[in-house]
C-alpha cells in the first residue's frame, strides 16, 4: 500500500493554487478537467515528493464547504518557518498560531483549511515579531 493524496474541495481554484503555490512553495504536479462531472482536479506536491494534495473545484457548485471536527490540519516540514510566516503575512493570510518557539506556526487556506507548520530540525531561536504575537481565531 502506498499513501497517494489528500484531497480538498475549493471555491476558488486560482486563489486555492496561488496560496499553495507561493505561499507554501508546492508545485502543480497534474490537472484533470472532467466534463461529465463538472470539475477540475489539480494536484499539487512538495519539490522531490510524491505525495499530493489534491484540489477539487466544482464548476458550478453553490455548496459552502463545511469544516469537519473530523479534519484537523494538513502539515508541512519547512527549511524556514519564520520565511514561509512571512510569505503568508504578505499574502493577507493571518496567522493563528505564530511560531512563537520557531518551531511551530497555524494559518488557513482560502477555504479554511487549516495548515501547520513544523521547522525542520531543531528549532529556530525566538525573533521579533513572531515571539510576541498571540493565538488569534482558531486553527
Amino acid at each position: 500500500m502506498r499513501f497517494l493524496h489528500t484531497m480538498i474541495r475549493v471555491t476558488n481554484l486560482e486563489e486555492s493554487i496561488k496560496f499553495f503555490t507561493e505561499v507554501l512553495g508546492l508545485k502543480e504536479t497534474r490537472r484533470k478537467e472532467y466534463p461529465q462531472w463538472e470539475c477540475t482536479l489539480v494536484y499539487l506536491a512538495c519539490e522531490g515528493q510524491d505525495v499530493e494534495v489534491e484540489l477539487t473545484y466544482n464548476w458550478d457548485s453553490k455548496e459552502e464547504y463545511g469544516i469537519g471536527r473530523a479534519f484537523g490540519h494538513l502539515a508541512f516540514e519547512v527549511d524556514d518557518i519564520y520565511e514561509v510566516c512571512q510569505r503568508a503575512v504578505d499574502a493577507g493570510i493571518e496567522i493563528n498560531v505564530p511560531p512563537r518557539d520557531g518551531w511551530m506556526a497555524f494559518f488557513r487556506s482560502p477555504d479554511d483549511i487549516s495548515i501547520e507548520l513544523l521547522q525542520k530540525g531543531e528549532p529556530k531561536a525566538p525573533a521579533a515579531p513572531w515571539k510576541d504575537m498571540e493565538n488569534i481565531g482558531w486553527w
